[in-house]
């Protein structure tokens, strides 16, 4: 049974669950009724963050056209550029094993691609969510339906992995950005032209 979370709230994964390294965190969402006469390409995303809280090198910045980390412990599943169907929309597999040491949290993000051309932002989204399964077998471990009702927002942080003691717990973020991508870059320190 998934643990649900609310906003805030941080939950132990290893320490619940013993000898857990490869899990897959799925992202979804829903477009709601909109006739802008563009797609809505929402885009996931990983941060790997050092202690300071930013990425240690561009190659810890996990996305479609940068697939996975150096170590191939965090590895993007691929773009989906509608949302449409049923079920996770992106997916980013993590193995916990092969975490460089040096990375203290992985910061799991959604964006809207295009969002100001396209006039697009998270209040046209709805029932977005993050979940984290077992790799293995599928059982859904932790939930986080985004409740919140975002505007103006072009980018989300949703929620982080991250070490404690040696175990790996997360956190159910949920806060938003305006300006999409590129804020969320500079936030995490990678510098966008």
């Amino acid at each position: 049974m998934a643990i649900s979370l609310q906003k805030g709230q941080k939950v132990d994964l290893t320490k619940t669950n013993p000898g857990l390294t490869k899990v897959v965190v799925g992202l979804g969402w829903d477009v709601n009724k909109y006739d802008g006469g563009y797609d809505f390409d929402l885009d996931a995303a990983a941060f790997m963050l050092g202690e300071s809280g930013k990425v240690t090198s561009e190659r810890d910045f996990i996305f479609y056209n940068n697939k996975q980390d150096p170590a191939g412990s965090v590895i993007h599943l691929g773009d989906n550029r509608t949302g449409e169907g049923e079920g996770d929309d992106e997916q980013i597999k993590v193995d916990l094993s092969k975490v460089p040491a040096s990375i203290h949290k992985i910061a799991f993000t959604v964006t809207i691609h295009e969002a100001e051309v396209r006039r697009q932002n998270f209040g046209q989204v709805s029932n977005a969510f993050i979940r984290i399964f077992k790799e293995d077998d599928g059982e859904e471990l932790i939930r986080y339906d985004l409740g919140e009702d975002f505007s103006i927002e072009t980018a989300v942080v949703v929620g982080e992995l991250y070490r404690h003691g040696g175990e790996w717990k997360f956190n159910a973020i949920g806060s938003g950005f305006q300006g999409g991508l590129a804020a969320l870059c500079n936030n995490f320190g990678i510098q966008v032209g």
